[in-house]
């Protein structure tokens, strides 16, 4: 299986979890930046795997990825705005095939979500959900990641590759 993990990250906890999972999914599996992943990596892919973190309750948003580089709270972990947002790589993505899952960096009780909404634009896109969107837990603003989430991504990766081949999970 041909699989990617493209993530938006900002403060390298989505980076480390979509490495993670990459890592779960086996040697085939690649993680990448929006950047990295591009037209003709994603058409070779039989399946994505695509996250990002909550920015104000969503999928975060140009708006508000410029209000964060802006925003001098920051200055002592300056955020990567370098790669193209989740949200503008999946408005981009050209109609394909395969299978495709979400996933999320985020703090515990943080409302909305964003690997919903990167689920459903996969879907809208051509790529038929192999699971439920996932969450990772992020304890502060920038991190860390919660301890065990790193593993927990690792398990979801190995978990979305016994789906996609049919496998009985457990």
């Amino acid at each position: 299986m041909n699989a990617i993990v493209v993530y938006e990250s900002v403060w390298g906890n989505t980076a480390a979890v979509a490495r993670a999972i990459a890592e779960g999914m086996g040697p085939d599996a690649r993680a990448m930046s929006t950047a990295e992943a591009t037209p003709d990596v994603v058409a070779e892919a039989t399946m994505i795997v695509a996250g990002a973190p909550i920015f104000g309750f969503q999928l975060p948003t140009e708006g508000s990825r410029k209000q964060i580089g802006a925003d001098p709270k920051h200055t002592g972990h300056p955020p990567d705005l370098s790669h193209p947002s989740m949200r503008s790589w999946l408005e981009r993505l050209p109609a394909g095939h395969g299978l495709g899952a979400g996933f999320e960096t985020r703090i515990w009780w943080s409302p909305g979500s964003s690997a919903k909404k990167i689920a459903k634009l996969l879907g809208e896109a051509g790529y038929q959900r192999v699971a439920e969107p996932e969450r990772f837990i992020v304890e502060g603003t920038y991190g860390p990641l919660k301890e065990g989430e790193l593993e927990r991504a690792r398990t979801w990766g190995q978990t979305l590759v016994r789906k996609a081949s049919g496998a009985p999970l457990g």
